[in-house]
């Protein structure tokens, strides 16, 4: 079951990045990664009439909540959506694959069931290796403003790592959906106070079918289905392993943008795969930390989650 969530998560991320590049073509990125959360808070609401709890209960809930909140949904995507109007999106794709080095680190010290080993570094190191193989003609830095998206792309992935690693420590008695309903709900404000400012409107936006239809998808698939899966995954596996789908991602979504959207594969597509699913192998092979540490785990109440 752990593997075919993997895969699942693997095959959604890998595919928002088509659906983004479609909704950009008629939306501004911040206006539409508000809408895209927004879409999936309110989908989300009527859970309130289920058993499942949404909302933190206590003070130390919602601080947590709160800091991942603000690291996943505010900082990092916003970062990510104004960079690449700077840089170009296997570049980006390059440095947001920094998240699985900065999870490995991060792990280290709020996850001491985790050990850095040997193993782990060279797997991580071969599958980043293989993402800059597949977009070695895209990586370039051009310009100061360039270097400034590349920076904020690295701050992005620190961000997401902290965030999850914050998730999988100390989330223990939450469940996936109320973790990622509440982090939305703190993490929100700034991207769309950003947005009305910046883009203005959003109801004057060039809304076309296929902009409200790259909204739901994103809203259901990449966002609900996604971080549901994510969180009951990241409970029941290694931290490290769980974030090696970074490094998928890029992979599935040139091969999803050459079947779907006919563009040419990367020269180094074959040879950079191999590399990635290398990296995945070795993670895979290596001994992994016990399951269950008492604190350590999300999403442990019954009521709607995967089993």
């Amino acid at each position: 079951m752990k593997v075919l969530v993997w895969l699942v998560l693997s095959i959604i991320w890998g595919t928002t990045w088509i659906v983004i590049k479609v909704g950009l073509e008629d939306l501004p990125p911040i206006t539409f990664a508000s809408a895209r959360f927004v879409s999936a808070v309110l989908i989300l609401t009527p859970l309130f009439f289920s058993r499942i709890r949404l909302l933190p209960s206590s003070k130390n809930e919602w601080k947590l909540i709160a800091l991942t909140g603000v690291l996943q949904f505010s900082i990092n995507y916003s970062l990510v959506f104004w960079s690449e109007q700077y840089i170009t999106s296997g570049l980006a794709a390059v440095l947001q694959a920094m998240i699985t080095v900065f999870g490995l680190l991060l792990a280290w010290i709020f996850l001491p069931s985790e050990r850095i080993t040997g193993l782990k570094i060279i797997a991580v190191v071969v599958g980043i290796v293989g993402v800059a193989v597949i977009f070695v003609d895209q990586l370039r830095v051009e310009n100061v403003m360039a270097f400034a998206g590349s920076a904020a792309i690295v701050v992005g992935a620190y961000a997401a790592a902290q965030a999850s690693i914050l998730i999988k420590a100390k989330a223990s008695g939450l469940h996936p959906a109320g973790i990622l309903y509440s982090q939305m709900l703190c993490g929100l404000p700034a991207i769309v106070a950003y947005s009305l400012v910046a883009e203005g409107n959003p109801f004057s936006m060039n809304w076309t079918w296929r902009a409200v239809a790259s909204v739901l998808y994103l809203s259901v698939a990449g966002t609900i289905a996604a971080f549901w899966l994510y969180y009951w995954l990241l409970s029941r596996i290694e931290s490290t392993r769980a974030m090696m789908i970074s490094l998928v991602t890029p992979l599935i979504a040139v091969l999803a943008g050459n079947i779907i959207l006919s563009e040419s594969l990367p020269r180094g597509t074959f040879f950079g795969g191999m590399l990635i699913l290398t990296g995945i192998a070795l993670i895979a092979s290596g001994r992994s930390s016990p399951p269950k540490v008492e604190g350590q785990s999300a999403g442990v109440e019954a009521g709607g989650a995967p089993s």
